[in-house]
């Protein structure tokens, strides 16, 4: 959340960076012109426009009368959600020199540019421009990795291959018989593009060894590096480590080991072992395995020196991996992209990944079904992160926290062909009619966020009434 520090700490920056843009905008705010600068924030990383503010050093604060209003706030907030189909979040501070706004714009999906009218926008000194052949080029070469075909291992023979490939398990994953013969089994792995022969031997790619390693550091220490890392903490920080393991195992090879472990070390679900009278982990088997699943495959592989994370602590989970999503985090539900298609394929194949785009939705039916907080989903500069809660009574959620699982149960059910209403959002939170109130204030208070909207088809009732996500 921007602060007044967090300002304080912009106005004495030198210059304008790609991050920051300032506009005086003391009585008003060209609408058309705020959206390309969204635009062009969003093209270049994303960042903040902030209107009350001298734009030349030494900046001041002037004040703004742009959007005066909470309504005129919120309406210019949807707007930029329907016409430029992404969410920009405003904060408005009351500095001692006038009211200051500043609009927080995310960054572009990976591999992809922002266009307005036709138009892919950047920013050149004072002036919005159309980006460059060149920068688009790039941008739309970030996700076409060839990493998976690069050499792991050239020069090996075929007893190389077996030895160090878990071949056994590979057929076994895919559920069809184990070759009679050495060269069965190496033509098999060809054909799958996993190995290639050359006059010298075999080259094993990164993509066979990633998945199939019977120790990735038999291969390099970059490989080995890639391997995944569990943390479990003893309480809700990082002061004391109660464990501390890393994989060393092919992703596919190893997946099952990894996944019963973590959720062997979780804790127990007190709240739903009373209702079905048996031992109940804290994180549902089922949530554990697709965000695993998610991370490994949706990671950045040409970050250097990072690895897939999974941190637990008293009351969560968080499971991170290098890189940014191609899709926008509020996506996540109804979207499905993949920067690294052939390792998601296999791993599909091998039946360690859902079908395209379905694991997030059991991972939010799985939290609602085990009555936990919604999971959220959060990217950082470097890193995306996914959040699974321990249980917690309604009463002690956050307003952020009642309006995500809002969000969230809304899209699963408009993927499922069916809408949120009142009463299913009462079934969510495990609440009887008499709660009708306090479940309207949260629908309420996730309309005023831009996340969800009124079907204007339906009742006009607010007891009767029908919901669906922002972008539907």
């Amino acid at each position: 959340m921007v602060t007044l520090e967090n300002l304080e700490q912009w106005l004495r920056a030198p210059a304008e960076t790609e991050k920051l843009e300032f506009k005086e905008a003391k009585q008003q705010y060209d609408t058309t012109k705020l959206l390309r600068y969204c635009i062009a924030l969003a093209n270049e990383g994303g960042g903040h426009l902030v209107l009350g503010v001298t734009n030349k050093p030494p900046r001041n604060v002037v004040g703004t009368q742009a959007f005066p209003s909470v309504t005129s706030l919120n309406d210019i907030k949807a707007l930029i959600v329907e016409r430029l189909r992404f969410r920009v979040d405003v904060a408005e501070l009351n500095h001692a020199n006038g009211r200051v706004l500043v609009f927080e714009i995310p960054t572009r999906p990976v591999g992809q540019a922002f266009t307005f009218e036709g138009a892919y926008l950047m920013r050149a000194g004072e002036d919005l421009v159309p980006m460059t052949p060149d920068m688009l080029k790039r941008i739309f070469a970030e996700d076409q990795q060839d990493w998976f075909s690069q050499s792991a291992r050239s020069d090996a023979s075929p007893d190389d291959v077996i030895a160090l490939l878990d071949t056994q398990t590979y057929f076994e994953l895919l559920d069809i018989p184990y070759p009679t013969s050495r060269d069965a089994v190496l033509e098999r792995l060809q054909s799958q593009d996993l190995i290639k022969q050359t006059s010298q031997g075999w080259t094993i790619t990164n993509l066979a060894a990633i998945l199939l390693a019977k120790k990735l550091d038999a291969f390099s220490s970059a490989l080995a590096r890639k391997a995944p890392r569990v943390v479990i903490y003893e309480g809700i920080n990082k002061l004391q480590t109660r464990d501390d393991k890393t994989g060393n195992r092919g992703y596919a090879v190893g997946f099952e080991g990894l996944v019963d472990f973590v959720h062997s070390a979780a804790p127990q679900n007190r709240f739903i072992e009373e209702v079905m009278r048996e031992e109940v982990k804290m994180f549902p088997k089922q949530a554990l395995r697709e965000l695993i699943a998610n991370a490994l495959v949706h990671q950045d592989f040409l970050a250097t020196g990072a690895s897939v994370m999974i941190e637990m602590y008293g009351d969560r989970i968080e499971i991170s991996n290098p890189g940014i999503p191609p899709i926008q985090v509020e996506r996540f539900i109804d979207e499905y992209r993949s920067r690294n298609e052939q390792l998601a394929d296999l791993m599909r194949r091998f039946g360690i990944c859902e079908e395209k785009g379905s694991g997030i939705d059991k991972v939010v039916s799985a939290a609602e079904v085990f009555q936990l907080p919604a999971p959220d989903f959060r990217v950082g500069e470097t890193r995306t992160t996914s959040i699974l809660f321990a249980h917690q009574d309604f009463s002690d959620m956050s307003k952020s926290d009642r309006v995500r699982a809002c969000y969230q149960h809304c899209c699963l059910l408009y993927v499922s062909n069916r809408q949120m209403s009142n009463q299913t959002l009462r079934e969510r939170f495990g609440f009887d009619e008499s709660k009708n109130v306090l479940v309207s204030q949260v629908i309420g208070a996730t309309k005023e966020a831009g996340l969800i909207k009124a079907d204007d088809s339906a009742s006009t009732s607010t007891r009767y009434a029908r919901y669906l996500p922002f972008w539907a």
